[in-house]
């Protein structure tokens, strides 16, 4: 091992990065971590994108992470640039997402002093973070940014925060790699427990009604392939939730579609009327269950998770299993076969007849306005079309959001990226830029709605200066419309600010705002134009393209389940309840 190398803890910090293989960081500097840029500019091995907000690298990072399974790395400054970062972190959280966040901290010696630029980062992060670190000395930095990085990547993957004071950069140090890791706390457990699946596959082998419910941890643990595997031996049908689509390909027959309060009829009625559910990767979010007391109460529940925090956490798990789902889902392939092999198979003939009646019956679908004003849906669906299943698609928040995970089909995992969890306005150009940074071969549509595109649209002056060719449909219904159908439904139309006037006044007008950044901008505001416009888009992949479609401003998300009620109450478009025959099944 060659001698440990005299050096600042800023060069250490560099190095450290370089050597846990950080490809790219996405920051600003700022007084408290101007030391770390200056060995950061001589860095052969990590390129540094400039943003132009805190928020935008934290989006950026995540963006990053989800598109490619690595660890997403962000760095600000101090105070403000540190408290900007807070809502991309709770993203994180949320979701599960693996990125380091990295900051500047005044000196040690003024720490709890009220310094200029001085915040309790730690401790503003402490509920919204897996870990985070005040690194003390600079002698830590090697060892604590490993761990940060393990602890980031392992287990359910989150986000940690490393909160550096500015004196710990400065003083002198020494470089030695590899550190040895200092966690004796933290043992995911990534293995499940055998009498577990061997009890959860004798539940799935002798239901009637069973159906596999899957999250976000299935595309976090890699598991598409052997999901697949699962469902085609058991013929058990899918559900995947907003976090999981791509996870198991939309075309497949066995596959019922998105669970929830916008999700398919078919996926939201198949949950209610289980017998079985086998849930994979999922935390029976609130938005999934609707009313818990009233979801699935029928059901007996298979829970495989890797956070145990997660199991019977909403709904107590008939079958607990704490594992990684790859090694959970092998396993119970296994276990299931040797059911089969001893003749313990359900015939699902009537479940299914009943499921397909209902997937017919009640289609995904929508109505043109009686306006004549382009429909957003058309739209986002012409999109998924043209650009197809390879292309990566990343959504802001509300109306637009829900129509791009009804209307795209996703056939591969990780091209549908999207702020679930905490629903941040404003994630979906950084995070599309972040995805196209680690994935430059892709095409990468970021899917955003005229109020969260106003939120993060200067990171566009970013992707034109740093060569990243992103293309962004604005649909602009000129409203904040999942806000204004809300207030139509549920607040007798009384439209109380939410009216952008993007619409009457062109306030911003987006075509120039897009050019203004050094990017193409579009415009299209009739069905006719549609495709043309997309295909003009995709010919561009030398600079940015915002296309701003101008949609009706009265179209709703529909199916429905109002917030607080139960998944039974759902509603379609034209106010229809699904027909049930108990007998079938």
């Amino acid at each position: 091992m060659p001698d440990p190398e005299a050096v600042t803890g800023a060069q250490s910090l560099v190095r450290s990065l370089e050597e846990v293989g950080a490809e790219v960081v996405f920051g600003i500097p700022g007084g408290a971590i101007l030391p770390a840029y200056d060995p950061l500019f001589d860095s052969p091995r990590v390129r540094h994108i400039l943003v132009r907000h805190e928020q935008g690298a934290g989006h950026a990072a995540e963006g990053y992470a989800q598109a490619t399974g690595k660890v997403g790395v962000c760095m600000a400054t101090s105070g403000p640039g540190a408290t900007n970062l807070v809502t991309p972190i709770a993203d994180a959280y949320m979701d599960s997402v693996p990125i380091v966040a990295i900051t500047g901290q005044v000196p040690s010696g003024a720490i709890g002093t009220d310094a200029f630029q001085e915040a309790d980062i730690c401790g503003i992060t402490l509920p919204i973070t897996k870990h985070n670190f005040l690194v003390q000395s600079a002698e830590d930095i090697p060892r604590v940014i490993a761990e940060a990085f393990h602890i980031a990547s392992t287990g359910r993957p989150g986000p940690v925060l490393v909160d550096l004071p500015k004196d710990i950069l400065q003083a002198r140090t020494t470089f030695d790699w590899p550190p040895v890791l200092d966690l004796p706390g933290y043992r995911p457990t990534t293995r499940p427990h055998g009498k577990q699946v061997r009890e959860a596959a004798k539940l799935m082998a002798a239901a009637r009604r069973p159906v596999l419910y899957v999250g976000g941890g299935v595309l976090k643990a890699r598991a598409s392939d052997e999901l697949r595997t699962l469902a085609e031996m058991s013929g058990v049908p899918v559900v995947t939730t907003l976090m999981a689509r791509g996870a198991f390909p939309d075309s497949h027959p066995q596959h019922l579609g998105m669970p929830g309060m916008h999700g398919s009829v078919a996926a939201v009625t198949a949950l209610q009327k289980a017998d079985l559910l086998v849930v994979l990767g999922a935390r029976f979010d609130d938005r999934v269950t609707g009313k818990l007391s009233t979801f699935a109460q029928g059901a007996t529940v298979i829970h495989a998770d890797i956070d145990p925090a997660e199991i019977s956490k909403n709904r107590l798990a008939d079958v607990p299993i704490v594992g990684n789902c790859r090694e959970v889902i092998a396993e119970l392939i296994v276990a299931l076969k040797a059911e089969h092999a001893a003749g313990r198979q359900s015939d699902l003939t009537g479940w299914w007849r009943q499921l397909d009646r209902t997937r017919e019956t009640y289609p995904l679908g929508y109505d043109d306005p009686p306006d004549g004003a382009l429909a957003p849906q058309y739209v986002i669906s012409r999109i998924g079309a043209i650009a197809g299943p390879e292309a990566v698609y990343v959504a802001g928040v509300g109306q637009h959001q829900m129509w791009a995970s009804q209307f795209i089909s996703y056939e591969r995992p990780y091209t549908w990226l999207n702020s679930g969890g905490l629903g941040t306005m404003g994630y979906a150009v950084p995070a599309a830029m972040g995805a196209k940074v680690g994935r430059p071969e892709a095409t990468v549509w970021a899917i955003d709605g005229d109020g969260c595109f106003q939120m993060t649209n200067q990171e566009l002056a970013t992707c034109a200066l740093e060569n990243i060719p992103i293309k962004v449909a604005v649909i602009n219904n000129g409203n904040l419309g999942m806000v204004r159908q809300w207030q139509a439904l549920f607040y007798e139309g009384r439209y109380s600010n939410t009216g952008l006037n993007t619409h009457a006044r062109r306030i911003p007008d987006f075509v120039k705002l897009a050019e203004a950044f050094g990017c193409i901008g579009l415009r299209c505001e009739t069905e006719g134009d549609v495709d043309a416009t997309i295909e003009k888009a995709m010919a561009i992949d030398d600079r940015p393209v915002v296309v701003d479609f101008v949609v009706g401003q009265d179209a709703m998300v529909w199916p429905m389940v109002p917030a607080g009620t139960s998944n039974d109450e759902i509603l379609a478009a034209r106010d229809v309840r699904p027909v049930w025959d108990e007998d079938d099944v």
